[in-house]
């Protein structure tokens, strides 16, 4: 009997590399038939393949005429391309995916771009149909896709052979890689890149050019980047929102609220003001109160392209050089925004607040507003504590009071932790990093949000609407066992079969005493014990807030799960208005059809957005941070340990931020035990230990701007030896790529030309 010619086994569906090299050993066209045979697949799997056969024909990998494939030649019917560059105005294009047998370079396709479509720029990707027109080819956007998820950001360096060598900028990719095509970067530069092969013969190579990784404004356009953060908005988009703009307030249909000392208080440098407060005394021991909300449902309407435009940001990112907006700045900084002085539309949030806080009544309505006063913060507390407040200020404070008082009743989770602030010179420069103040004038207003988000959540649930919750579910059993751990490791105990409440919390925070330190310990474990809160049409609470409903309203500017919340209040309350003639905006301003059939779908992708845009603020106050400290290499500051591992410890800089590792290699010769139920590190011989809390000087060894990553070690070196950079061993070949890093972060090359390595090889010994 002959035996099969194939007789590797597979398991499970193929990838599409293993589908293109079954189609391209095959001498005739095969179909899914065949494939399905070859793979083994089973009934469910070859569903399973009939979809992937789909997507493949759909990105241009394979020619398709119902059931037979076989491999592209020349260009792809329907591929992928991508702009590398526009032409006097006119976008020329690559294909993604180019691997001719022949290795010839890729045809340039002269994109052509329809009138309503979104002007296309160097790096956009598409899925275009292509023909071929006399010796040239033409492409035919379908859709533009998103960024590719394997981009890489990076620095050029050339090591001592002229090599290129790409040294990523995220602190996660440890090794630099090599450049295949450096395009018009230059060594030094910041770039943008993308993988190209696989295995030993994979480099990357340059799609877009940056500039100075550190010049000013680099650190938040590298997380931008990073992130994949829309930063541009589309020319259709700004056309209308110029012509949303030009929107007339009628009287008729709005409430005049202009009569009113509505004020604003917001950060000193805000561009927007989102949000307006006003505050009276009823005379009977409560209080009127307004709040006045930037009516941004009037201006954006469900199905325009403002509103797709802000559905796929999701909300607002703020960086300390740069707002990367929701909306254009024609409407977020100019028409939407509650600016001092101006006529402007408002969705107001009238409620009645009794002696207790308690708000006892409330109603909504498309207003005009006239703001009186914006302040900031500080100028605000400033004038309260000199007792030269105006009226308006003072009884607003009055009415914070008792909304105080309210809150203190309900105990929610009081985690006040310090926020790091970066103050930057006119030039863009670093002034000083610092911890924000919290005053008690932030408390008022955000009280006063509170309370409006509670009141919108509420009514629309009187009135049977849909509703976009803002939820924070209550710590799992698996965090609340970690942070029991954690608690019996500094003597503390937290007994699991009592209802876990925020005051639960806040009661063994303040037994804690008096040493802040100590208490912002415990706080970030409490918050570590904490979910993740999100958006969602199903009610499950506000655990952290200590709510049983809570949505976001009050920040339509920023935020777009405000947005979908404002509309709903048009519905319900019956706030519509006429379309003005002669203008193409969409009429209606609530929850269209779509929305209300789409509100889960929708919520999971402003949740993903948000939480995207978390992580790109936070690594870039870890850039600006790194890149503060990077002059101050050497000095010795007071830190706390705030992690153990077993590879070291991560410690702050008290009073300041900056989180580094101690690698566990620096810290001597013993043998180091590492407790993690105790989040300790113990030594073998002299018992020395480290554990989250411990306040101790440590030297600033590393720190690299480009990265944001610090690196600590022992002011006297811990006995151990360092190992450090050295060339290419001619006995083995160094495991690493890439040029290496010194002590400031900056990439050398080996005693022979070639890329160096740092590598760590145990208990601080260099090994030979």
């Amino acid at each position: 009997m002959n035996k099969p010619k194939n007789t590797k086994k597979f398991e499970g569906l193929p990838s599409k590399d293993q589908v293109m090299e079954f189609i391209r050993g095959s001498d005739t066209r095969v179909g899914k038939r065949e494939i399905a045979k070859h793979f083994r697949l089973k009934r469910q799997e070859k569903i399973a393949l009939k979809a992937l056969l789909k997507d493949m024909a759909e990105e241009g990998l394979i020619d398709s005429s119902k059931s037979a494939f076989h491999k592209m030649g020349g260009v792809p019917r329907v591929t992928v391309l991508r702009v590398v560059e526009i032409d006097d105005g006119e976008p020329i294009a690559v294909p993604e995916s180019w691997n001719p047998d022949d290795g010839s370079a890729p045809p340039r396709l002269r994109v052509i771009e329809k009138k309503k479509q979104a002007a296309l720029r160097t790096g956009d990707r598409i899925l275009a149909r292509t023909e071929e027109k006399g010796s040239g080819w033409l492409a035919h956007p379908m859709k533009k896709l998103a960024v590719a998820e394997d981009q890489m950001l990076g620095v050029i360096e050339i090591d001592g052979g002229g090599k290129a060598w790409l040294a990523p900028v995220d602190k996660r990719i440890r090794n630099s890689s090599p450049v295949s095509d450096l395009g018009n970067a230059e060594k030094g530069q910041l770039v943008v890149a993308e993988p190209v092969g696989r295995g030993r013969n994979s480099s990357v190579k340059v799609t877009e050019v940056l500039g100075d990784p550190l010049a000013p404004k680099s650190f938040s356009l590298i997380a931008i980047h990073k992130y994949g953060i829309p930063n541009r908005f589309p020319q259709e988009v700004l056309d209308e929102a110029e012509k949303a703009a030009q929107l007339p307030l009628s009287e008729d249909d709005r409430e005049d609220l202009r009569h009113l000392p509505i004020i604003a208080i917001d950060p000193a440098d805000a561009r927007d003001h989102d949000d307006a407060i006003w505050a009276e005394s009823d005379g009977e021991g409560g209080f009127n109160a307004l709040v006045a909300i930037a009516d941004v449902s009037f201006y954006v309407r469900p199905g325009s392209n403002i509103d797709k435009e802000a559905r796929r940001r999701g909300n607002s990112v703020y960086f300390p050089d740069r707002v990367v907006p929701m909306l254009p700045e024609v409407l977020s900084a100019d028409v939407c925004s509650l600016g001092e002085g101006r006529d402007r539309a408002a969705m107001a949030c009238h409620l009645k607040i009794d002696a207790d806080g308690r708000v006892t009544d409330w109603r909504f309505t498309r207003a005009i507003v006239r703001i009186e006063q914006v302040i900031a913060y500080e100028d605000a507390q400033a004038q309260i504590d000199a007792g030269s407040a105006t009226g308006p200020i003072n009884a607003l404070w009055a009415c914070w009071k008792a909304l105080n008082a309210a809150r203190d009743d309900r105990d929610p989770l009081d985690l006040d932790l310090p926020e790091r602030r970066v103050e930057l010179g006119e030039d863009g420069k670093i002034k000083g990093i610092k911890v924000r103040e919290r005053l008690d004038a932030h408390r008022v207003v955000e009280d006063f949000m509170i309370a409006a988000n509670v009141a919108a959540a509420k009514a629309l649930e009187s009135k049977a609407s849909p509703v976009v919750y803002r939820i924070h579910e209550p710590p799992t059993r698996e965090k609340l066992i970690a942070l029991r751990e954690y608690f019996e490791s500094i003597g503390k105990n937290l007994a699991l079969g009592q209802v876990i409440t925020p005051g639960l919390f806040n009661r063994m925070i303040k037994d804690m005493g008096d040493d802040p330190g100590e208490k912002a310990l415990v706080m970030e474990a409490v918050l570590r014990s904490q979910t993740q809160a999100y958006y969602g049409p199903q009610n499950a609470g506000h655990f952290g807030l200590a709510l049983g409903s809570y949505a976001h309203f009050t920040s339509p500017i920023r935020r777009y799960a405000d947005l979908l919340v404002h509309r709903a209040l048009v519905d319900s309350y019956k706030l519509k208005q006429p379309k003005p003639k002669g203008n193409t905006i969409p009429a209606h301003s609530g929850l269209s059809d779509k929305d209300r059939a789409d509100l889960g779908k929708i919520t999971d992708a402003i949740s993903i957005t948000e939480r995207r845009a978390m992580e790109a603020e936070r690594d870039t106050i870890d850039r600006y941070v790194a890149a503060w400290l990077s002059a101050r290499v050497g000095e010795v500051f007071q830190t706390r340990i705030t992690g153990v591992q077993k590879f070291g410890f991560f410690a702050t800089i008290v009073d300041m931020g900056g989180d580094g590792l101690v690698p566990i290699s620096t810290l001597g010769r013993e043998y180091f035990h590492y407790d993690e139920g105790a989040h300790k590190l113990t030594g073998e011989d002299s018992g020395t230990t480290y554990t989250v809390g411990d306040v101790l000087d440590l030297r600033l060894g590393e720190a690299n701007p480009l990265t944001g990553a610090l690196k600590f070690e022992l002011p006297d070196g811990g006995g151990s030896q360092r190992v450090e950079p050295r060339g290419r061993r001619p006995e083995r070949k160094p495991r690493n790529k890439g040029p290496r890093k010194d002590k400031q972060g900056k990439h050398t090359v080996g005693k022979r030309g070639r890329p160096g390595n740092i590598r760590h090889q145990g208990r601080g010994k260099k090994k030979k």
